[in-house]
């Protein structure tokens, strides 16, 4: 390989910006599919942060560089037409990978509607279904052969209240992930809230999961959006992995979001001390020796169980053991996790963050 083949499979020039990719981990532990290739970082507007960086300078535009040089799913839900979809994924695959076929890209999906607490309220007519089913078989060509890693509904346990205890929403799911179990080289996670939303209750993710087809892909995720610590993901975590076992589902794996919990509290906590503040606006740390705000976590890696983490020996078993990566798909430097872009709020995250 030539010295400009080596570089370009490790960089990126953009705009006058050398950009890495995020490294693989050199030994893939247990064929992990997310440690055997480098991770893209895509650059564009579709990234709310990327345009704020590049215009940055100074020590503004250093803080800035930890968020927008990190690999992150973009989200890819019912914003997009259905009939834009294809063009969406190839366009963003095409600029994180930056040409690369083994660069491998990270994705969210949160195409159900209705979602969330609508999800409560009513079951998706017979066209939403038609639909939805259409935007994933558009969106699964589209990723066709590309090297992905794929978060699979965030809030996943809204399809536990739909109404009468319908399978509706996970049905859907399901559908989802065996058509992207389909594809030669997508890896994906399907999204289960965190340990708490879950009421610490293996068996109620379990539930959740083996509706969602769990059976079809590489496992599930975590803390999307959440705030909970990387630690009690992972205890709980591997709760779940054993209770899936029991039920026959053996040999499952997950991913951690890290991307607002770098000092962590639960919805427990929240409530008791932010009476009217808004979950996804929750406050950013103003110091690092705050002991529960927002700020980032650990960096996207597959090196689960460095000592930099802070893990304890216990959870650092675990981690290497069950746990394929942690992920960026939570996104709290924009207001609300989904927009506009908060200069104020990224740069607060950006300062205080441990890592």
């Amino acid at each position: 390989m030539s010295q400009v083949r080596a570089l370009a499979a490790l960089c990126l020039l953009v705009g006058g910006v050398m950009l890495p990719f995020a490294p693989a981990q050199a030994t893939p532990r247990d064929e992990n599919p997310l440690a055997a290739h480098p991770w893209g970082v895509y650059q564009g507007n579709a990234e709310m942060a990327w345009a704020p960086y590049t215009l940055a300078t100074g020590k503004e535009k250093k803080l800035l560089g930890k968020i927008a040089l990190q690999p992150k799913a973009k989200w890819f839900g019912n914003w997009i037409p259905n009939n834009d979809i294809a063009d969406k994924v190839h366009a963003y695959i095409d600029n994180a990978t930056g040409g690369d076929p083994d660069v491998m890209v990270h994705m969210t999906l949160f195409r159900m509607n209705p979602w969330e607490q609508d999800a409560c309220a009513r079951l998706p007519t017979k066209a939403e279904k038609a639909s939805y089913k259409q935007y994933v078989r558009r969106f699964a060509r589209a990723v066709g052969d590309a090297h992905a890693a794929v978060v699979l509904q965030p809030d996943g346990p809204f399809a536990l209240c739909a109404p009468g205890g319908s399978k509706a929403h996970s049905k859907l799911i399901a559908y989802t992930a065996e058509r992207l179990s389909r594809l030669p080289h997508t890896t994906t996670y399907i999204e289960a809230g965190s340990a708490e939303w879950n009421g610490y209750d293996p068996q109620r993710a379990v539930k959740l999961l083996v509706r969602g087809g769990v059976e079809h892909v590489r496992g599930f995720t975590f803390n999307v959006t959440h705030y909970e610590s990387t630690s009690s993901q992972i205890e709980f975590g591997a709760q779940v992995v054993a209770a899936l076992a029991e039920r026959g589902i053996h040999g499952k794996h997950f991913v951690v979001d890290t991307a607002e919990n770098g000092r962590p509290f639960t919805g427990t906590w929240w409530r008791a001390h932010n009476d009217g503040e808004r979950w996804d606006n929750a406050a950013t740390c103003q110091k690092k020796e705050q002991k529960r705000c927002v700020t980032l976590g650990i960096p996207p890696t597959t090196r689960v169980a460095r000592e930099r983490w802070g893990l304890s020996d216990e959870v650092e078993k675990l981690a290497r053991k069950h746990v394929d990566a942690y992920l960026w798909a939570g996104r709290p430097w924009l207001h609300n996790q989904t927009a506009p872009f908060s200069l104020t709020r990224a740069l607060d995250i950006a300062r205080t963050t441990p890592y």
